[in-house]
């Protein structure tokens, strides 16, 4: 079969066809061994024995993408609206750094941005079936925004009084708390449970302090699951509420009719 324009839109932009999962595969595992390209590069010994080797292949991906960029762009029924979308950019984004490079070198490193295209292993794997509890978990975010931002607010206000009450006990005698700032990254650090260890109080009234933000800090982990919780069990009430004539279909209180198969409900 001639590869024409609506051939090889089928090869490129469908994965239902085997050549366009051949196509699919064979770009993932391209995609992988640049993006490893680009981390191997990264070791100071690997890069300075391998210096040329590295360039090499780093001009042999960009070329194999940019041959696919203008081949998606030629293909497509609408060149603009793929040059504009999420996987459109990305696709642009992954082979322009090493161009800007002839003239910029640092932007090289750029290139860790091919590791966004691995998103398309979504489609390649057929895992779409996955987006309906992502989008549970995006309506539920949503949902519980207020009560997230007003936790934080808390959260930043109990930080900053912590903050400045291990300024005012241990700032005098401790190098390690003689500023606000410093007090508040041990604050941060504290309530977060990372407990990083390298600033730590001397005083008695300073470890009763630092225990208390421990207990609170244990404490907080529980509010914004809970609060996130709540409101994904709503989602997926909202979501899952099925049609009694087909397996696609859902509905909201109210509904007549179901989305998924149009029919009216009992």
């Amino acid at each position: 079969m001639p590869l024409n324009r609506s051939r090889l839109n089928q090869i490129i932009f469908g994965s239902d066809t085997p050549a366009g999962r051949t196509f699919d595969l064979i770009l993932l595992v391209v995609i992988l061994l640049s993006v490893l390209v680009v981390i191997l590069e990264s070791v100071p010994s690997i890069q300075a024995e391998y210096a040329t080797t590295i360039d090499v292949l780093e001009w042999i991906f960009t070329v194999i993408f940019t041959i696919e960029y203008v081949a998606r762009i030629w293909c497509t029924t609408s060149a603009i609206r793929y040059m504009g979308s999420f996987f459109g950019i990305v696709d642009f984004l992954s082979i322009i750094p090493t161009y800007i490079s002839l003239f910029f070198p640092a932007s090289h490193t750029l290139l860790i941005v091919r590791a966004l295209r691995l998103l398309r292993v979504f489609r390649i794997l057929k895992l779409g079936r996955y987006m309906k509890e992502a989008s549970i978990l995006r309506t539920a975010i949503l949902a519980s925004r207020e009560k997230i931002i007003v936790f934080l607010l808390s959260v930043a206000i109990i930080l900053i009084i912590a903050a400045a009450a291990m300024y005012l006990i241990e700032g005098r005698i401790n190098e390690n708390f003689d500023s606000i700032p410093k007090t508040l990254y041990w604050s941060i650090v504290t309530l977060t449970t990372v407990g990083y260890g390298d600033a730590t109080p001397i005083t008695v009234l300073g470890k009763c302090l630092a225990s208390v933000m421990m207990l609170i800090g244990y404490s907080m982990i529980i509010i914004p699951t809970g609060i996130l919780t709540v409101e994904m069990s709503h989602a997926a009430r909202r979501t899952s509420a099925g049609c009694p004539h087909c397996l696609d279909g859902h509905t909201d209180p109210g509904d007549r009719y179901c989305r998924g198969c149009g029919r009216e409900l009992d």
